[in-house]
């Protein structure tokens, strides 16, 4: 799982999280941190590429090497419940976080934070709209919004019991599927990569502060870690092989999350102290 962080928003993006990121932005305002708290550190941001693409190399390469432990089907569905899993383990943590920040910050920083909501914000309704408008579009098909005898009953008011009452329920019944249809399979891949973008920018915690995404990843990856080891291996692969690539990954992002924690103090003057103003 990429645990990947932006360090500075770029304001070139384009796509459904640009649009609605400009919607927000220009309703609330773009309070987002300046570079001495947010420092475009490139350094960091290469070292988490890194991790990520090794992570990817080796979680394909331990598939091909070795035999699934369940079916193809199976092993789709377990990632898409870790991807879920992590979704909701960092939507708490973050929430949790961001909370503990505006409690624990001085007047100033905690007027500050919340004036920097924007990008989480964003990235909470831009997930919850691909379950929608699934749920949206199953209910459609399902007749349950809107049915063949709600539409009956709409068009004999304007051309009363009849052919053309009929025909224009049918049309409009066929569209609305035809719609929902479209909808479902759009919505389904969105959801997927919202949330894979959501967990990937730790809910663009780092809007609010960058330490918060440093303090957020590791919670991500050992729970991810303790959920795998409970569920069973993926693979059949030797227990020293399987153990070490499960822990690779946390540990490998702990790491790094120390050591950017690190960085950002002696690098940048970032700390937990200064960041709540104490």
């Amino acid at each position: 799982m990429s645990t990947t962080r932006p360090q500075a928003g770029g304001s070139g993006s384009t796509g459904p999280f640009a649009t609605a990121n400009e919607f927000f932005r220009d309703l609330m305002g773009d309070h987002a941190p300046g570079l001495d708290e947010r420092p475009d550190d490139r350094l960091i941001g290469s070292l988490q590429v890194i991790r990520t693409l090794l992570g990817m190399i080796a979680a394909v390469w331990l598939v091909l090497a070795y035999p699934l432990s369940s079916g193809r089907q199976d092993f789709v569905l377990g990632k898409l419940a870790e991807l879920g899993l992590a979704c909701g383990i960092l939507l708490v943590g973050s929430v949790l976080g961001i909370t503990a920040f505006l409690i624990a910050g001085t007047p100033d920083r905690r007027r500050a934070f919340s004036r920097r909501l924007l990008g989480p914000i964003v990235c909470m309704l831009a997930l919850a709209l691909g379950p929608a408008a699934i749920w949206l579009s199953l209910a459609t098909l399902k007749g349950d919004l809107v049915g063949g005898n709600d539409l009956m009953d709409f068009f004999s008011g304007i051309f009363g019991r009849g052919i053309l009452c009929s025909l224009a329920s049918l049309i409009v019944l066929i569209i609305g599927w035809l719609a929902a249809v479209v909808l479902l399979i759009a919505s389904v891949p969105y959801t997927v990569l919202a949330a894979y973008v959501c967990v990937a920018s730790c809910f663009r915690a780092s809007d609010v502060h960058q330490l918060l995404p440093a303090l957020l990843s590791p919670l991500l990856v050992w729970s991810l870690f303790a959920f795998q080891v409970f569920n069973g291996p993926d693979v059949a692969a030797p227990p020293e092989v399987l153990y070490a690539f499960l822990l690779g990954g946390p540990l490998s992002v702990t790491a790094l999350s120390v050591w950017e924690v690190r960085r950002l103090r002696s690098r940048h003057g970032i700390t937990l102290r200064g960041a709540l103003g104490r």
